[in-house]
């Protein structure tokens, strides 16, 4: 078995982070962590557990397995399942624009 990439896992964490304007410090205080506990796995200087992982994915509104789906073989379920868990509670006018831009692609 393989060992996790916790840099790229620390990578993820940081690009949703900033995605969804979220600060280290609402993250920390969200999890009852440091702010520079999260620092520190963002830029891999420790590695995250299991549960603050949950922690931080539950207070972003994000899926585990999207944040690990680099560790699967195939990536492809995980992207799938976190893009109908962004998109579930939009109106359908805004789901039917996403539709037409995605087969546009």
């Amino acid at each position: 078995m393989k060992e996790l990439d916790f840099a790229l896992i620390g990578q993820q964490l940081r690009e949703i982070r900033v995605s969804k304007q979220l600060t280290q410090e609402y993250l920390a205080n969200k999890t009852d962590v440091n702010v520079s506990h999260i620092s520190n796995i963002e830029t891999n200087k420790v590695k995250v557990s299991l549960t603050l992982l949950v922690g931080l994915c539950n207070a972003m509104d994000v899926s585990v397995d999207y944040v690990l789906r680099n560790e699967y073989p195939s990536a492809d379920s995980a992207v799938e399942k976190e893009l109908l868990n962004t998109i579930k509670d939009w109106d359908t006018s805004k789901k039917e624009a996403i539709l037409r831009l995605a087969k546009a692609l």
